[in-house]
């Protein structure tokens, strides 16, 4: 199977694109060609899946990217045998001949639309309810996936959720220390940027630094700089999932301090999964899915709950795990139990491959038994059937 996966919004090393999905159709011995903004991220492709190079979608200039998109997938579509995208601007740039179509729904976007600040106020609304004529049309001419459960009463029909798990380590790299604590993720007001500022300034007077790895959106860029550059914490930028992961390993506690927003209420953050699997203690706003799976499940508790926009109670909890390394071992090894039983990537990865497979098949339909010829055939090779890949520049 050959599928052209696209995005024009996310970063090409996105997690649960790249290291996830792509990684999963690979391993399953399928060519992959990614359609992505590599050159603008500064990011050099794998060697195993062919790419091609478009310019990335934020704030307001999206126009542009979405020209490079539709050009580039009206001319890969017709080579593949299933098309998979991640975005939905890309619902306008899809071509009208193309493959098996597969939206990868990420997020609530007519909620997400409510805290994005490049659109004017008076517009987020009016322009989710577009949006959600949108999705109604897409539920009718392609196949949907989900990545929550949460997401299902968006849709009339009945789609598969592919959840955002992430691979668990037999063992922790390195237990929990007792000086830093990190944040894994892109950074936003409404995942909070602010509380989590304002919580190094508090913490750096107890001795314990923050560590942030992600990226961040425009506007809050400045402010993490300036903490940075004031040692109130310390800010890498975006690093791919893997190398970000093994830089969490060891901290105090892993950090996700995200508002009470609708785009959140209903989802699993996945960065409280990923500290859980690498053995941190988790310290988490009270997001109703973060705090049933931190707090709520039978194995015992992983972490700590905080009350929403309250940096205060975050160095609270923080300076308390510091002081009961017996508690924060505690949380480590719970954490990390309830990953490996229920949130191990492989299993999903499984799941993730054959839907996708099924989904080309059912398309062309089931390949036709040639009948056994009573002469002698040729000499030469028989040939395979399979379409040649193709050659992406």
């Amino acid at each position: 199977m050959h599928a052209l996966v696209a995005t024009i919004v996310h970063h090409p090393e996105d997690a649960r694109i790249l290291h996830r999905q792509i990684r999963a159709l690979v391993d399953a011995g399928h060519t992959v060609t990614y359609v992505a903004p590599f050159r603008e991220c500064g990011v050099t492709p794998w060697d195993q899946v062919r790419s091609v190079d478009v310019p990335r979608a934020s704030g307001r200039d999206r126009l542009s990217s979405l020209r490079a998109a539709r050009a580039a997938l009206a001319r890969l579509a017709p080579q593949a045998d299933l098309l998979l995208f991640h975005d939905p601007e890309l619902l306008l740039a899809l071509p009208s001949k193309r493959p098996v179509t597969v939206w990868d729904v990420h997020e609530d976007t007519p909620a997400a639309l409510l805290t994005k600040s490049w659109i004017p106020e008076r517009l987020r609304r009016p322009l989710g309810s577009v949006v959600r004529g949108f999705e109604r049309r897409a539920e009718r001419r392609m196949r949907l996936l989900l990545a929550e459960e949460g997401y299902r009463p968006r849709f009339r029909g009945a789609h598969p959720v592919v959840p955002n798990t992430t691979e668990v380590p037999d063992t922790p790299l390195r237990p929990p220390g007792d000086d830093r604590v990190v944040y894994l993720g892109q950074l936003s007001r409404a995942r909070g940027a602010h509380d989590l500022i304002e919580m190094g300034r508090r913490l750096r007077d107890h001795g314990v630094r923050l560590e942030v790895i992600g990226g961040a959106d425009h506007e809050i860029r400045p402010l993490l700089r300036d903490a940075h550059q004031e040692n109130a914490l310390h800010w890498y930028g975006f690093v791919p999932n893997d190398r970000a992961l093994r830089m969490a390993a060891g901290a105090l506690a892993g950090i996700s301090l995200l508002h009470d927003t609708d785009n959140y209420r209903h989802s699993l953050p996945t960065k409280v999964v990923e500290y859980m699997a690498h053995g941190l203690p988790v310290v988490t706003s009270p997001n109703p899915m973060a705090r049933a799976l931190v707090t709520q499940r039978p194995e015992g508790p992983a972490g700590l709950v905080v009350p929403f926009e309250d940096p205060s109670a975050a160095v609270r909890a923080v300076l308390e795990l510091r002081d009961d390394p017996g508690q924060r071992e505690e949380f480590a090894r719970t954490g990390h139990r309830i990953a490996r039983t229920s949130f191990h990537w492989p299993v999903q990865a499984r799941m993730f491959v054959k839907q996708l497979e099924e989904w080309v098949t059912e398309a062309n339909g089931p390949r036709p038994t040639i009948p056994r010829q009573r002469v002698p055939r040729p000499s030469g090779r028989r040939p395979s059937g399979r379409r040649p890949a193709p050659l992406v520049e």
